[in-house]
């Protein structure tokens, strides 16, 4: 019953309504922007790429822009990128992955609004840095404490659950398909090395990170390039594909295959905001803690996240499989899809390679949700005096994800984010103005 009641209360929420909302947000922004994330590529692009190549000004109290986005992109490449598109694929068809694009392309400037505003409205924090997210931009933007609340509250149970059972549980399945490594083994060794990173607090998880997230990313990119490189004579007919099923799934492939637009639209776009996580605001609390000149700077970062989570690794995923000649209609699904599309083509150092990546994409992703429980802990007690308490319910659950199965939790996952993107998009629709003038204020003046 409780499954029911949960799946239920999920779908409620989502389906259309929210879904909905995330369009519109990034409708708002893309559309008041004149379609920044497009006129302006070469801006975003020398605000953020450009920027590695310049000399580096050392930040005093906060991160650096990389390091901010170093750590937003450790929760946000994560099992996701790789399972979850696989399972995309499978519920809504190939059109699923033009969805995803959409969705990605306004989601660009909602995460554009979102770091903009966090940093717009930060705060000192308790260890000198300093600290943002969407609790701030509710309780000083908006002016609604209660709001703000509702959203660090919501939040914590998503730490602990999507972020950290779910993730544990992937890197212990991983292993132990590719290596046969005990359960057990690999559940004491990813607690163990969480726990080294997690007590060094943001500035150690912000370091770990940006030496974790590139080379995850090279090696995932590197070998699907390599796959899609392999069969580039299949590339036009799997665009081919996803193109027709977006507008027509049952003509393109059939009625058998049970797919409509509805859900193509709908797995794609869930996909999508599941994946770079703009709208949920989570990943604005990273990007919260940076130190920049003016706010839109770090707005251009939240579109090269979004940028390079979906429109490039989930779209690389989505076209190896395609490609590789192994993805069937109505057939396997989820890691073990994505694990067998690279196989095919690089042999087993390919399933290797996936399993490697996920155990990567996984760990990073614990913790970088660590990091957002503690924040949200942080704003509902107004003190470190609970810290130590959350990361040892945290770690325990890094351990208990590596015995079982999820199951139950991927619901309790749909619910909590429901309720932490609901008041954060409010907050977004309603800052939006003021977000957008700060935006064309500094483009005037950069420009």
């Amino acid at each position: 019953m409780p499954v029911t009641i949960l799946g239920q209360l999920a779908d409620v929420l989502w389906n259309p309504w929210l879904m909905g909302l995330f369009l519109l947000t990034g409708l708002v922004y893309t559309l008041g922007s004149g379609c920044f994330q497009l006129c302006c590529l070469r801006l975003w692009l020398s605000q953020t790429l450009g920027s590695l190549l310049r000399p580096r000004r050392t930040n005093s109290g906060g991160l650096s822009s990389l390091q901010a986005l170093a750590t937003a992109l450790a929760s946000t490449m994560g099992t996701g990128s790789i399972a979850g598109v696989a399972t995309a694929l499978t519920l809504g068809g190939p059109g699923a992955v033009f969805w995803m694009w959409i969705s990605a392309v306004l989601g660009m400037m909602t995460s554009c609004g979102e770091k903009l505003l966090s940093v717009a409205y930060q705060r000192p924090a308790p260890d000198g840095g300093l600290q943002g997210g969407p609790m701030f931009y509710l309780r000083w933007g908006v002016g609604s404490p209660l709001l703000a609340a509702w959203f660090a509250c919501a939040c914590l149970p998503a730490t602990l659950a999507g972020g950290n059972l779910v993730q544990s549980s992937s890197i212990a399945a991983s292993l132990q398909a590719a290596f046969g490594t005990d359960r057990l083994l690999s559940g004491l060794v990813t607690t163990a090395l969480a726990a080294m990173v997690m007590v060094g607090g943001l500035n150690r998880i912000a370091r770990v990170s940006s030496a974790l997230v590139p080379a995850m990313a090279l090696l995932y990119l590197g070998s699907g390039i390599a796959v899609l490189a392999a069969r580039a004579s299949d590339l036009p007919q799997a665009l081919h594909l996803i193109f027709t099923c977006a507008l027509s799934p049952q003509a393109a492939l059939g009625g058998g295959a049970g797919w409509t637009v509805a859900a193509a639209l709908r797995y794609g776009t869930a996909r999508g905001v599941f994946t770079n996580e703009a709208g949920l605001g989570t990943s604005a609390m990273a990007h919260g803690a940076a130190r920049v000149d003016h706010p839109a700077i770090q707005g251009m970062w939240g579109i090269f996240e979004v940028g390079l989570s979906t429109l490039v690794v989930c779209t690389v995923t989505a076209l190896v499989i395609l490609v590789s000649g192994v993805w069937q209609p109505l057939g396997p699904t989820g890691a073990p899809l994505t694990a067998a599309a690279f196989a095919s083509v690089l042999g087993p150092i390919g399933a290797q390679v996936v399993a490697l990546s996920l155990l990567l994409f996984a760990f990073s992703s614990i913790l970088g949700w660590s990091y957002y429980g503690q924040q949200c802990l942080r704003y509902l007690v107004g003190s470190d005096r609970l810290l130590p308490l959350y990361r040892m319910v945290f770690l325990g659950c890094t351990l208990a994800g590596a015995l079982w199965e999820p199951g139950i939790i991927w619901q309790l996952v749909d619910l909590c984010n429901a309720l932490i993107a609901l008041p954060n998009l409010i907050a977004l629709l309603i800052l939006a103005p003021r977000a957008l003038s700060m935006l064309a204020d500094w483009q005037r003046h950069f420009t």
